[in-house]
C-alpha cells in the first residue's frame, strides 16, 4: 500500500486508515446503530492484512468501547500499528456529553485511554473539538506535558481553524489536522489545506464517503432503515431535499467507477487524497468487506476526462441545493449542539 509522511515531522503511513467509529456500538447519541465486537476485531485484522497501519478512534466513540475493542483487536499486533485517538468530549458528573480541555480532564482521558488500548503509549493524540474555546492552550499545554513525558508521540488537532491551529502552534507543533472533506463537504480547500501545506502540518481527513453517502450502496430506501440509534438517520444530508441531491452525486459517480473497473466508494477516496496536502483519508468500516470495497482507491488516479466529469456533478448539486444553510456531514458534526444526557 502507498504511504506518505504526515506533515514535515510526522510519521508515514498509509495513505487510507481505518475508522474506529463503528466499532463504538450504539451505546452513545453519535453512534451507527448495533454493533458486532467479533466483526469489528475482524475488520481491524483484515484491515492490517491489507497494509493498512494506522487506526483513527476517540474516547468518546461508545464512550471508550470503541478504544477497547482496539485495544483487544491489537493484542500481539501493537508494534506495528499506528493508533491515533482523541480527547475533549466527555461525560461530566450530570451524565452530559459536553467538552472540556482542562488540563486535569485531559490527563485524566490520556490515562484512561492507555488503560483501555493496553497500551504503553498513544502515537497520535488530538484535540477532538476545539471546545471550550477558552480552554484550548490550557489542554494543548497539557498534551505538549504528555509528549514530554513519553506517553504521546505526535500532537495533533481535530476540526480546527486557522485562527486556532495558530494559537496552539505557538505552544507546540502540531503534527496534524483532522477535519472533514469529502465531494459534499469542501471548506477545507479554501484556507485550511493551503495553511497545513505552508506550516508543514499533515493532514488526515474525515467521511471521505460523506458517511456512506457516497459509498454507492446507500439508497433512500436504506435511509428510511437505518435504526433510531444510528445519528445519521437524524441530520439533513439524510434527509429530503438534501438525500436526494447527495444520492444523485453517487450514481453520477457509477460510470467513473465502471470506466476506472473499481468501486464507487473509491472513487470517492481518490477524489480527496487527489489534494497534495492529505497524506491519508480515514475510511470506516463495519465489517472485512467494508475495507475491501475501499483499498483500491490508494492506486486510483482520477484524470482530467474524470475530474471534469465529477465537477459537472457537484455544480448541478451546488445549483440544486442553493441557498440552504446545510448540515455538516461527518461523525463529530453534533459536537457543538446543547449537551446531551448520556445513556446509562
Amino acid at each position: 500500500m502507498r504511504r506518505a509522511r504526515l506533515g514535515a515531522s510526522g510519521p508515514h503511513i498509509s495513505r487510507i486508515g481505518l475508522g474506529g467509529w463503528a466499532f463504538g456500538g450504539p451505546g452513545w447519541p453519535h453512534g451507527l446503530g448495533p454493533q458486532n465486537d467479533a466483526d469489528s476485531i475482524r475488520t481491524i485484522e483484515r484491515a492490517l492484512d491489507l497494509g493498512i497501519d494506522w487506526i483513527d478512534t476517540g474516547a468518546v466513540y461508545g464512550y471508550g468501547h470503541s478504544e477497547e475493542v482496539i485495544g483487544r483487536a491489537l493484542a500481539g499486533r501493537r508494534d506495528a500499528v499506528l493508533v491515533a485517538t482523541k480527547c475533549g468530549r466527555i461525560v461530566d458528573e450530570n451524565g452530559h456529553l459536553t467538552s472540556r480541555l482542562g488540563a486535569s480532564s485531559v490527563r485524566r482521558e490520556i490515562e484512561a485511554s492507555l488503560r483501555r488500548l493496553r497500551t504503553d503509549r498513544i502515537d497520535l493524540l488530538q484535540v477532538h473539538w476545539p471546545l471550550p474555546d477558552g480552554e484550548i492552550e490550557e489542554g494543548w499545554t497539557e498534551i505538549a506535558r504528555a509528549v514530554g513525558d513519553g506517553i504521546v508521540r505526535w500532537a495533533g488537532a481535530s476540526n480546527f481553524s486557522v485562527a486556532q491551529l495558530e494559537r496552539v502552534r505557538a505552544i507546540h507543533p502540531v503534527t496534524s489536522l483532522q477535519p472533514p472533506y469529502n465531494m459534499l463537504r469542501r471548506a477545507v480547500e479554501d484556507d485550511l489545506l493551503p495553511y497545513c501545506a505552508a506550516h508543514g502540518i499533515g493532514v488526515i481527513v474525515y467521511s471521505p464517503m460523506g458517511t456512506g453517502l457516497l459509498a454507492g450502496a446507500f439508497t433512500r430506501e436504506s435511509a428510511a432503515a437505518l435504526p433510531d440509534s444510528d445519528w445519521r438517520r437524524h441530520i439533513p444530508p439524510f434527509q429530503e431535499p438534501e438525500l436526494s441531491a447527495n444520492l444523485a452525486v453517487a450514481e453520477g459517480l457509477r460510470p467513473v467507477a465502471r470506466r476506472r473497473g473499481c468501486t464507487i466508494g473509491e472513487v470517492a477516496i481518490a477524489w480527496v487524497l487527489r489534494r497534495p496536502e492529505v497524506a491519508g483519508a480515514i475510511v470506516g468500516a463495519a465489517r472485512p468487506g467494508d475495507i475491501e470495497g475501499t483499498v483500491g482507491a490508494v492506486d486510483l488516479e482520477l484524470d482530467a476526462e474524470d475530474l471534469a466529469e465529477i465537477g459537472v456533478l457537484l455544480a448541478e448539486r451546488e445549483r440544486v441545493l442553493e441557498g440552504r444553510d446545510r448540515e455538516p456531514i461527518g461523525p463529530d458534526a453534533a459536537a457543538s449542539r446543547p449537551p446531551q444526557r448520556a445513556p446509562r
